[in-house]
C-alpha cells in the first residue's frame, strides 16, 4: 500500500508544464502518453485498494457496533441483577461487559485508522483524476501544435527548393516561385498566429485545471456539493 501511495504522490506532484515542454521540444507525444498510461494504471490500483479498505471499514464498523450493542444490553442486565439481589450474576455480567468494552475499543481504534486510510485513498484518487483530466484536455492541443510545427518545417524546406528554382533564369518559373513563396509566407504567418493562440490556451487551461482541482478539494473539505 505504501508503495502505491508513493507512486500516486509522485504522479500527483508531476509538473504538467514540464511534461508539455518536453513533448513539444522532442516533437513527440511519448512522454505525455506514458504519463497518461501511468496515471490510468495507478487509478485502477487506487480504486481496487480503496474498495478493499472500504470493505474493511464496513466490517470493522459492523463488528464495533455489535460489541457496543452487547455491552449496552449487559449494562442494562447488571442493573436488573443488582436490583434483584443477584450479585453473582451481576458480577459475571460486569466481567463480560468489561471484556466486550475492551474489544469494542480495539475495533474502534482499528476503525479510526482504516477510515483515515480510506479517506486518504479517495482524496488521492480525486487529485490524480484531476491531473489526468487536465493532461488529456491538452493532448489534442499539443498534437495540433506539433502538426503546425511539422507544417512549418515542410514550408521551410519548400522555400529552399523554390530558391533553387528561382535561380534557373526562367522568368515564368521565377514568377511562379515568388507566388508560391508569398502563399507559403502567409501560411507560415497564419501557423505562427495559430500556434501562439494554442500555446496561450494551453497555459490558460493548465492553470485553470490546477485551480479547479484546488477549488474541488476546498469544496470537499467544506462539505459543499456532497448532498446531491
Amino acid at each position: 500500500m505504501a508503495s502505491l501511495i508513493d507512486k500516486v504522490q509522485t504522479l500527483i506532484k508531476a509538473n504538467l508544464h514540464a511534461l508539455v515542454d518536453s513533448a513539444l521540444q522532442s516533437n513527440s507525444m511519448a512522454v505525455i502518453d506514458q504519463y497518461v498510461r501511468d496515471v490510468e494504471n495507478n487509478l485502477d490500483a487506487l480504486e481496487d485498494a480503496a474498495a478493499t479498505v472500504g470493505g474493511q471499514v464496513k466490517t470493522l464498523q459492523r463488528k464495533h457496533d455489535d460489541y457496543v450493542k452487547q455491552q449496552q444490553e449487559l449494562d442494562h442486565n447488571i442493573d436488573l441483577f443488582l436490583s434483584q439481589g443477584k450479585d453473582d450474576l451481576a458480577r459475571a455480567a460486569q466481567s463480560k461487559m468489561n471484556s466486550l468494552k475492551s474489544t469494542a475499543e480495539t475495533y474502534g481504534s482499528q476503525l479510526e485508522r482504516e477510515q483515515k486510510e480510506y479517506k486518504s485513498l479517495l482524496d488521492a484518487r480525486l487529485k490524480l483524476q484531476a491531473k489526468l483530466d487536465t493532461i488529456k484536455q491538452q493532448r489534442e492541443e499539443m498534437s495540433a501544435l506539433m502538426d503546425l510545427a511539422r507544417a512549418k518545417e515542410i514550408t521551410n524546406k519548400t522555400i529552399k527548393s523554390l530558391d533553387n528554382l528561382s535561380g534557373t533564369g526562367d522568368a515564368d518559373i521565377s514568377r511562379m516561385a515568388e507566388s508560391i513563396r508569398t502563399k507559403l509566407d502567409k501560411a507560415s504567418a497564419q501557423s505562427e498566429i495559430m500556434a501562439s493562440g494554442l500555446d496561450q490556451q494551453m497555459d490558460d487551461t493548465l492553470g485553470r485545471g490546477e485551480l479547479d482541482a484546488q477549488l474541488e478539494e476546498r469544496k470537499r473539505r467544506l462539505g459543499l456539493g456532497q448532498a446531491k
